[in-house]
């Protein structure tokens, strides 16, 4: 089948771009000297998680309980939930814990007290706030010393280490001051070991990431393990940020214009926030855009004046008249929530459609 023959809106997934993105973060891991835990809530989909346990991935990061239940059903027995645990969840993830070692990740007394209580030795990861200010202690805090002794002396659980994300990276508006917050969240999550270390409190392992501050990063001396997601399809975003190229990005939307009316500066397309989530995209792009179509796929060229400038639930607008039965390849602001928005990818090399691989994106 070619990609002319499918039915949109569809997710095309090229696997060419994947597999050369998925080896340059592996070997950018080992020239670093640090192991690749990679986060797998981008994709949802065992055959990439297999291609980047082959490439020497030391298990997975995952955000949702499902997705650690079904990846430890097919075989991955080493995963971080890198989520402040619900306590609603507990004794689900305790029944997680029976197929395979689960991480969990605690920033409150209460979540800890409640770990406790269930009566199971998980691995316990203490989440740090290494700037971004969403979520985890602050590291200068008596509290979070206090929180890390309570973890450390528990007779049921294990102090895995301590775990941060520089999300604030998607904020900085050029390559140097992605690499600020990358060194920042270094600084702070060392420090803090060392604060930790002091104080008679072992930390067997910092880990630490987010897909732009990798891609930049010069050094990562003293952290032990990343655990970057994104840079397996990268998305207009990323290459706003400069974290890739347009011609790196592995992930599109295909889809249809199925009006278009006389005298209208516009027309629609079968891709809705439904299918390309209803992300702003960078903060610092040029124009915009609820979406980026390109003028050449294989060239890795945007078109210049045409792109998504609104969604509905299915519809897409976009800002120029384009003939009905147009098919057009949209790249995504957020391929994470564009992938979470479909059942399947369509596996395809150059115009031919290869494989389809399931996306497991139940909660």
């Amino acid at each position: 089948m070619r990609i002319a023959d499918l039915p949109t809106p569809a997710l095309l997934l090229d696997l060419d771009r994947l597999e050369a993105n998925l080896q340059r973060m592996a070997d950018r891991a080992r020239r670093l000297g640090v192991s690749l835990r990679p986060h797998i809530k981008t994709h949802k989909c065992l055959e990439i998680a297999e291609r980047q346990r082959t490439l020497g991935a030391k298990g997975l990061t995952v955000s949702t309980l499902y997705e650690a239940r079904v990846f430890a059903e097919h075989g991955f027995s080493d995963i971080t939930w890198a989520f402040p645990v619900p306590l609603t969840r507990l004794s689900d993830a305790r029944e997680v814990a029976g197929r395979a070692a689960l991480g969990l990740v605690v920033d409150t007394p209460e979540a800890a007290a409640a770990l406790e209580g269930l009566g199971h030795p998980f691995p316990v990861w203490l989440k740090v706030d290494c700037g971004y200010h969403r979520a985890g202690v602050d590291p200068g805090a008596p509290t979070s010393l206090e929180l890390a002794r309570a973890l450390q002396a528990s007779r049921v659980l294990r102090l895995a280490g301590i775990l941060s994300h520089s999300g604030h990276a998607y904020h900085a508006p050029s390559r140097g001051e992605i690499a600020a917050v990358a060194e920042e969240e270094r600084r702070v999550m060392t420090a803090f070991a060392a604060r930790l270390r002091e104080a008679g409190i072992p930390v067997p392992r910092i880990s630490v990431g987010s897909t732009p501050a990798l891609s930049v990063v010069d050094r990562l001396d003293g952290v032990d393990e990343i655990r970057p997601g994104n840079y397996v399809f990268y998305d207009y975003t990323q290459s706003v940020l400069g974290s890739c190229r347009v011609a790196d990005c592995a992930l599109t939307v295909l889809a249809s214009v199925v009006s278009s009316q006389p005298g209208a500066h516009h027309s629609v397309v079968d891709a809705g926030s439904l299918a390309l989530s209803k992300d702003r995209g960078p903060d610092f792009a040029p124009q915009p855009s609820m979406g980026e179509v390109f003028e050449d796929y294989g060239r890795g060229l945007l078109g210049k004046a045409i792109r998504l400038t609104s969604l509905s639930q299915e519809h897409g607008i976009l800002n120029a008249r384009l003939p009905v039965g147009e098919r057009i390849r949209i790249l995504p602001n957020h391929s994470c929530l564009t992938t979470a928005c479909f059942d399947e990818y369509h596996v395809v090399r150059g115009e031919e459609v290869v494989d389809r691989w399931k996306i497991w994106r139940g909660r």
